[in-house]
């Protein structure tokens, strides 16, 4: 069993580490850094990250950063990314774990939507929808535009306009789009 904790800028190597073995050569590198700089960017809301931990050591990392939107203040919205369980470690729901987790903590925060670009099957097992979506312009043309998924986490998060989504500095880059 794993626990779950707030992570710090002390995990930054270990976090570093899961993100390298937890991702494929080609995308690694540019995970790692993404998932160390988050730790430093100074937001507002702030952007906050979970580890699990077995035996003392981390073996998964979540972020979660916040979106702004262009026409709406009142919204609240972040976006899930990066997240990574080490390869020895998954299959055991410890991604599941950082994943709920982190989703009570942001509707505790009051957050109407959260976004994640990834795997569909994977990500609507939390409630992740393609079609909650459509109602969010991504940051940055989607080199695979089926993985830009959201929930609505409560009735004010329901777009009835498209919305463009802008992220934190870390996010801005078009290549990890």
């Amino acid at each position: 069993m794993s626990s779950i904790r707030t992570a710090t800028k002390l995990d930054r190597d270990k976090i570093r580490e899961v993100h390298l073995h937890a991702f494929s050569e080609d995308e690694a590198q540019v995970v790692a850094t993404l998932a160390s700089n988050l730790l430093s960017d100074e937001t507002s809301p702030e952007t906050f990250a979970l580890v699990a931990e077995i035996d003392g050591t981390v073996v998964g990392h979540i972020a979660f950063s916040p979106v702004t939107f262009d026409t709406s203040q009142k919204l609240k919205g972040y976006i899930l990314a990066p997240l990574a369980v080490t390869p020895n470690y998954q299959k055991r729901r410890i991604g599941a774990q950082l994943i709920q987790i982190g989703i009570e903590q942001l509707s505790k925060k009051g957050v109407n939507v959260l976004f994640v670009y990834g795997d569909p099957k994977y990500y609507g097992k939390f409630g992740f929808k393609a079609e909650t979506a459509t109602h969010y312009l991504p940051p940055y043309e989607l080199q695979y535009p089926f993985g830009w998924l959201a929930i609505v986490m409560n009735e004010a998060g329901a777009a009835e306009q498209p919305l463009k989504v802008s992220c934190v500095a870390s996010l801005s880059d078009p290549e990890l789009w």
